[in-house]
């Protein structure tokens, strides 16, 4: 038998073949071979069929539709005559090798979607020291072997139990946070996390502080969820909290980085966190604390979280894995007060019912066997070292004309230069290096916009920072003589 040469040997036959026969390429009132023949070239030129391709039997196609079997066989014929498809007696019909060129003249659009930052300098880098990740694929093999029938069904909206337990373990001891597993939920991330919550606290519309300049991502996520984001000045010592009263008194919540401002790397201090506390409670309002990259500090005791200040009574506590183990894990959580727990968790069922199962043992069996701990030790020198390196460098090779404070915790710190310098010589600079990194005047909002830069230190080869580092100064240099060696703001910048 004569074998067709657009059928691969192997290549199985469709059971059944997805066809739209209701929309716009479909003449109205027409006839079912009609119907049907526009349906099949429609799915042929779109590439559901693909060249070579089965067509799936005359039957079958009568059943799948609902069509007589004679107006299957007569739309196949047509796509015959017209050179969408080959049939051989004993073999069947399949999609021709090359369709014709009049009509397979579909143009295929450029989608452009910007990767995320990977090169030197660049933000959410992270480092997994070889150990740890020898305890973590020990204890995700274990198990996958030890696959129960949890896996087959589907879960708690908040994650398992046995996960959240061990959560709720590390921040009573990492972070000073009392909680009941119950009122933890894990999600994808903080971003996930942000996006469950406004559902569930605030309506469209409602206004939330944000710090200024604060974190684009979490402003994004706000707008995206249709409240409307109030920037807040941020000092030294925090969120201005007397200004935000003034800005948005009845404000329904505020989103504050509170331990390691993002990104200015500040700390709120004491007085602002209880004024802030203050204002919630007047307000009936409610703070999210985004605890961003608390965990690594360098210099002194862990920081007392906001939350557990509040004892979780008005502040929804946020952190990730990302960091401290790897982003591809996508777990993150948040601990809840009390009154919330159920309308989060009504929230969370109605996004996407429960998070992935299969990884959360093995994240709660390093938080429990003491992994995760010792991961944290082991990286924290290894960025402490290339925090003061990034800082060392850009200094002296900027001839201290890029003011870089040491921050005493987080995986990124901010390089500025003198208040009164155009922020574009920034930008002018960044160019001319290559390198990777924010800008730190796209950080603000409304407030006067810092010039200089948003620069990560985690994750990346010594080499290749300490070499960013340098090309970052001498180009900041560069641009400071460029513009006649003052940099002074232009009169039409901000």
């Amino acid at each position: 038998m004569r074998k067709i040469p657009t059928n691969s040997k192997g290549t199985p036959r469709k059971a059944e073949l997805p066809l739209d026969l209701d929309g716009p390429h479909i003449t109205q009132g027409a006839s079912s071979q009609h119907r049907l023949y526009q349906a099949l070239c429609h799915a042929i030129v779109g590439g559901i069929a693909k060249p070579g391709e089965p067509l799936p039997p005359s039957r079958t196609m009568a059943q799948q539709t609902g069509f007589r079997r004679n107006a299957v066989t007569s739309a196949y014929e047509r796509l015959i005559a017209d050179g969408f498809a080959v049939a051989t007696v004993g073999s069947g019909t399949f999609v021709a090798a090359r369709i014709p060129d009049r009509v397979n003249d579909a143009r295929k659009t450029s989608i452009a979607v910007e990767p995320p930052q990977r090169g030197t300098l660049a933000l959410g880098c992270t480092h997994i020291d070889e150990r740890a990740l020898q305890r973590f694929r020990s204890f995700a093999g274990r198990r996958m072997r030890a696959f129960g029938t949890e896996h087959l069904a589907y879960g708690d909206p908040r994650g398992s139990r046995e996960l959240r337990a061990a959560i709720a373990d590390h921040l009573l001891s990492a972070r000073g946070l009392r909680c009941d597993p119950d009122q933890i939920l894990l999600a994808t991330g903080t971003q996930h996390a942000l996006r469950i919550v406004l559902s569930a606290i605030l309506k469209p519309g409602d206004r939330i502080w944000c710090e200024d300049p604060g974190y684009p991502a979490a402003r994004k996520a706000i707008e995206h969820c249709g409240q409307r984001p109030v920037p807040v000045p941020v000092d030294a010592s925090g969120l201005i909290v007397s200004k935000g009263r003034m800005l948005a008194p009845s404000a329904g919540a505020a989103y504050v980085t509170p331990s390691h401002q993002f990104p200015l790397g500040v700390q709120m201090s004491m007085t602002r966190r209880l004024e802030l506390l203050d204002w919630a409670k007047d307000a009936d309002a409610f703070v999210i604390e985004d605890d961003y990259d608390s965990e690594f500090r360098y210099d002194g005791a862990p920081l007392l979280s906001l939350a557990g200040i509040d004892h979780l009574r008005r502040v929804i506590y946020m952190g990730t894995f990302a960091k401290t183990l790897f982003p591809g894990l996508r777990i993150g959580y948040c601990a809840l007060p009390e009154r919330l727990v159920g309308p989060v968790t009504t929230a969370r069922a109605a996004f996407d019912r429960f998070p992935g199962t299969l990884l959360e043992g093995a994240v709660a069996d390093m938080l429990n066997s003491g992994a995760f701990a010792a991961n944290l030790r082991r990286v924290r020198g290894i960025y402490r070292e290339a925090r003061d390196t990034l800082a060392s460098t850009l200094s002296k090779v900027s001839q201290g004309r890029l003011s870089v404070p040491v921050p005493s915790q987080g995986l990124h710190l901010v390089a500025r230069f003198d208040p009164s310098t155009d922020p574009r010589i920034a930008a002018t600079a960044k160019t001319e290096a290559g390198v990777e990194g924010w800008l730190l005047a796209d950080t603000y909002q409304r407030a006067r916009p810092m010039p200089g830069f948003v620069l990560g230190f985690a994750g990346h080869p010594m080499p290749q920072l300490i070499a960013s580092a340098e090309r970052l100064a001498r180009a900041s240099l560069s641009a400071l003589h460029a513009s006649n060696g003052t940099g002074r703001r232009l009169k039409s910048s901000r």
